[in-house]
């Protein structure tokens, strides 16, 4: 583990996000904000994955267009809420 000043981070951020990046704990050690601890995010850690919501905003375009073209009828919220 290494601990490491604010100051040191801005002038070295490279080395410490690879340090972080490879597994190693790396302590930011602020006087007025507290401490942090550098982790790399994973693709797991993602609330919403950007391919994810752009396949469900085509997936709901096409249902409006249907809609619009009378090909389907839409739900009403309450038998959404039914389904679930």
């Amino acid at each position: 583990m290494i601990v490491i000043s604010t100051r040191d981070f801005r002038a070295n951020q490279t080395k410490f996000l690879n340090m972080a990046k490879g597994g190693e704990d790396v302590i930011l050690k602020s006087r007025s904000s507290g401490s942090f601890k550098l982790t790399p995010v994973e693709e797991e850690d993602a609330v919403v994955k950007k391919r994810d919501i752009t396949e469900d905003i085509v997936a709901a375009l096409r249902q409006v267009r249907d809609h619009l073209d009378g090909k389907i009828k839409l739900k009403t919220l309450d038998e959404v809420i039914d389904e679930l």
